[in-house]
């Protein structure tokens, strides 16, 4: 017999074999979020890539301790792609999207919320609607509580699923500093009176994005025009306020607003080391823990304005071309647990505030909530039931860019 083999023909045979039998397999199905046990199952073994902003240390912390536990109750790996800016991953999806990558892109779930969302749902670019069929969303009573289905004045239809909520936050060094200020203008004299003393971060970074809004709602008298889609006309008449008062601002602003901080956290870092005596945080624990952790005084103590502080509820959302729906959603529908949200909630851990009802839960679940006694640096109980609600997305972007041709220069 023969040895003498073909190994071209081989190769052909095996080529057409493997196509013919691509054919005759059909495309994996998308997991139905109503099958949970479905998704569960074909979650295991999966690896979900997560992007997430990563310049917070506790941030971060939370997001390793939810991989451990992911691991360990589903066999899910979670890998934590660390972002300087969410526009990035939605600018990497949509670019997947133009380049006919629909079912194999690099990112399975982003932590989103506001102007970053608003353009993912202009584009097509999230899988839902998957949120309201995870098991755990029915904690949150969204009917009593709609801002977990309403993300900066847009209903979120599925689309993303909330994780946590955030309002800014005031702190100040009472060694320096008896009565901090308790509206913009007062925060302007007292910039006056201490300068160098406070300053906010760099546009585009969010927290100083959001500082923006806080003192636009408050100092233009047109605030309902901020809750219906920016027009050329309207932002010119209803922001010159605002232009106005940081112009006034500035000058006495830290480094004589001659530049900004890169972000929140470092606002905390130039307060520690003595630059600033009055910061804020879009995160109402933020002074509290770090006061915890030695990173700021003891003397720091938190607070709201007197008129109420900008607040919202952030989420995480599912691309069109996850490769890893199935874990994801079971990241998510994990991230909304009794267990996951007591543990951010934890000044211990994080200190991010839970989208759960909490007195809706059994009194078990309740007692992961028991804390102990308040922190002196962290506010009082009641302190937040004012929060002001987010302005139309558009608005957001319309201010970054207003103010980077306007103050961007330096």
């Amino acid at each position: 017999m023969s040895t003498n083999r073909n190994p071209l023909r081989g190769a052909l045979t095996t080529s057409i074999t493997a196509t013919l039998l691509a054919f005759s397999l059909p495309a994996m199905a998308t997991p139905d979020p109503s099958d949970w046990q479905s998704v569960v199952a074909e979650a295991e073994g999966q690896t979900v890539y997560w992007n997430a902003w990563g310049g917070d240390t506790r941030t971060n912390r939370y997001i390793d301790w939810v991989a451990g536990q992911m691991q360990a109750q589903y066999g899910v790996d979670v890998e934590h792609v660390k972002l300087d800016d969410t526009g990035s991953a939605v600018a990497r999806v949509l670019g997947e999207k133009q380049a006919g990558n629909d079912n194999d892109g690099s990112i399975d779930v982003i932590w989103i919320n506001g102007e970053n969302f608003a353009a993912m749902r202009e584009s097509d670019l999230l899988f839902g609607p998957f949120a309201e069929s995870l098991p755990n969303f029915a904690l949150t009573n969204a009917t009593e509580n709609p801002e977990v289905v309403t993300d900066f004045t847009l209903p979120t239809e599925g689309y993303e699923s909330p994780w946590g909520k955030a309002q800014i936050t005031f702190y100040y060094d009472s060694a320096q500093t008896e009565i901090p200020p308790q509206d913009m203008p007062a925060l302007l004299n007292w910039a006056e009176a201490n300068p160098g003393q406070f300053s906010y971060p760099r546009i585009p970074d969010f927290t100083g994005s959001t500082f923006l809004k806080q003192a636009l709602i408050e100092l233009t008298e047109q605030d309902e025009a901020l809750y219906q889609p920016v027009s050329k006309g309207d932002f010119e008449a209803v922001t010159a306020p605002l232009w106005a008062y940081l112009d006034a601002l500035h000058p006495h602003l830290w480094r004589s607003g001659r530049t900004f901080p890169d972000s929140g956290p470092n606002l905390s870092t130039l307060m520690s080391d003595g630059e600033l005596s009055l910061g804020f945080s879009f995160y109402p624990t933020d002074a509290a823990v770090a006061v915890m952790e030695y990173e700021l005084p003891e003397s720091v103590r938190s607070y709201v304005l007197k008129g109420g502080t900008l607040g919202n509820v952030h989420f995480v959302a599912i691309p069109y071309n996850s490769p890893h729906k199935a874990g994801a959603m079971v990241l998510a529908d994990f991230l909304l647990s009794p267990q996951a949200q007591a543990q951010k909630q934890s000044l211990a851990m994080w200190g991010d505030r839970s989208v759960l009802d909490i007195e809706q839960l059994n009194s078990d679940d309740q007692a992961l909530f028991q804390q102990g006694d308040r922190h002196p640096s962290e506010l009082p109980a009641d302190a937040l039931s004012n929060t002001l609600p987010e302005p139309h997305p558009s608005w957001m972007t319309a201010l970054q860019e207003a103010w980077l041709e306007r103050y961007g220069v330096n």
